[in-house]
């Protein structure tokens, strides 16, 4: 049972280069394993174009939420460890292109935080539906604190919002 200084949290995952499915099961995996969330959720995995075309082939997209004691900073800082482990290379100062793994802080309870290096809620996430979808399927009440708007609600607003289910990230 969550207490007060437990948060629930959603981390969006993305992959598009190699076994793009193997590398979001290995993420969840090592989300699992690292004590970063409990109670945790995981959505199916959907297949999405990349948004710029430096991004390189299309993406799997998931969503995990789960129940976290960590400060957002902890909790991001945890996510690029696993991200490096996995074999993630961050160019300095590069945004976007190809990515082994992305793990992205986009809800952290009723957080807002905007600091250098870390904003939550995630600034985009609510116009993206191959973040939306996801977690609406595991977290569909889970409210955006800025707007006070249920992430169903945030879904209903795209046009369209149906993306391929393409497989679960459970073995």
């Amino acid at each position: 049972m969550p207490d007060a200084r437990t948060h629930r949290v959603a981390i969006a995952l993305g992959s598009n280069q190699g076994d793009r499915l193997a590398r979001l099961r290995e993420a969840v995996e090592a989300i699992e394993t690292s004590g970063l969330l409990v109670a945790m959720r995981v959505s199916g995995a959907y297949e999405t174009p990349p948004e710029k075309p430096d991004d390189g082939g299309a993406f799997l997209n998931a969503v995990v939420s789960g129940d976290s004691r960590a400060t957002p900073r902890d909790l991001l800082q945890g996510l690029l460890s696993i991200e490096s482990r996995l074999g993630r290379v961050r160019a300095s100062g590069v945004q976007g292109g190809p990515r082994t793994i992305d793990l992205d802080l986009v809800l952290h309870g009723a957080s807002v935080v905007d600091e250098p290096g870390l904003h939550v809620p995630h600034p985009r996430f609510a116009c993206r539906a191959f973040v939306l979808v996801p977690l609406a399927e595991i977290e569909p009440e889970f409210l955006e604190p800025r707007s006070g708007r249920r992430i169903h609600s945030l879904v209903a607003a795209l046009a369209p919002a149906s993306l391929p289910r393409v497989g679960s990230l459970r073995k």
